[in-house]
């Protein structure tokens, strides 16, 4: 059997999948950051990854990973923009390109939300979306972004037409998480909290031309948390006001792009509150949990698609 290698070594994540154009799979590790702390420093990111990525890659090949590999890609920098560079993602970048290399291997580069998106659509049984345009939200630690996304070759291209003006949506959560004591990152934790809450309470994020701030939502959780407000409550409080100003910029985007389905990606994706109401609201399509965190699937599909786009022009 053949197939390709996918590596995406993202702020707090490294993975590796398979794809062999119809199955495939994932694993991935998140790293280690220290209790308290919201996040990791570069250098410390990057050291981690490249310690991981051996025993990641050994486990691989316990999933079914192909005998014979006909390519190698990787996430090479968080977006497809200019400027975009995060140095973490040199880790499996640089891995993918050496294995290519030794192995004369075709390498293929795209980004990390690239990844995303194909890892979503692939995983929700609409590879067709690829092919075709429509609006993804990018819903992650470092990302809230409303996308309007179309086909390049074989690959997809976004274009920002909405999100957050600030700070991210899982940046809030994480937040909120650290006010809270739980532990980072705090996406499940926040999201199992919110759906014991009694007394439930939101606040209509203001939402202009499709785009939003979440740092007053942040000041008002930090007000909650000193009032002595159940975290439950405080939870549910962050998760809706998040909610509802995705909800509200959807459609407003779906009156200016009329008809155009709505792939959500990205790990705030997997939190069940905003499944149920954008499912509702816009029949929105979205990844298992396991594939809207961050993973290397995409990646591995789209080093398909490249390969056979390639082969079929030869």
């Amino acid at each position: 059997m053949a197939g390709v290698l996918g590596l995406d070594t993202s702020n707090y994540t490294a993975s590796a999948a398979w794809f062999d154009g119809t199955q495939g799979d994932n694993v991935g590790k998140l790293l280690e950051v220290p209790q308290g702390a919201l996040g990791l420093r570069q250098s410390e990111a990057l050291f981690q990854h490249v310690k991981r990525l051996p025993e990641i890659l050994s486990a691989l090949k316990e999933t079914g990973l192909p005998d014979r590999l006909t390519a190698i890609g990787a996430s090479t920098r968080p977006r497809e923009v200019e400027g975009s560079y995060m140095p973490c993602f040199l880790a499996g970048s640089s891995q993918g390109q050496g294995m290519a290399q030794v192995l004369s291997l075709p390498f293929y580069p795209c980004s990390h939300q690239q990844g995303h998106i194909a890892a979503a659509a692939w995983s929700a049984g609409r590879m067709d979306l690829l092919d075709r345009p429509h609006l993804v939200w990018h819903l992650s630690g470092g990302t809230t972004e409303l996308l309007y996304v179309q086909p390049e070759g074989v690959s997809v291209q976004g274009t920002v037409i909405g999100g957050s003006s600030d700070i991210s949506a899982g940046q809030l959560i994480d937040r909120t998480g650290k006010r809270l004591g739980l532990a980072f990152p705090a996406g499940k934790a926040v999201d199992s909290l919110s759906l014991q809450a009694q007394k439930k309470e939101s606040f209509p994020v203001k939402v202009k031309e499709r785009h939003f701030s979440l740092s007053g939502i942040e000041n008002k959780m930090n007000a909650l948390a000193e009032q002595g407000r159940a975290p439950e409550e405080i939870c549910w409080y962050v998760l809706q006001c998040i909610i509802r100003a995705v909800e509200t910029a959807t459609r407003q985007a779906l009156a200016q792009y009329p008809g155009l389905p709505v792939l959500c990606a990205g790990g705030v994706a997997s939190n069940a509150l905003l499944r149920e109401t954008m499912t509702r609201a816009c029949q929105a399509i979205f990844a298992p949990p396991r594939f809207s965190t961050d993973n290397a699937m995409g990646v591995a599909v789209l080093t398909w698609r490249r390969q056979q786009e390639e082969e079929n022009h030869d």
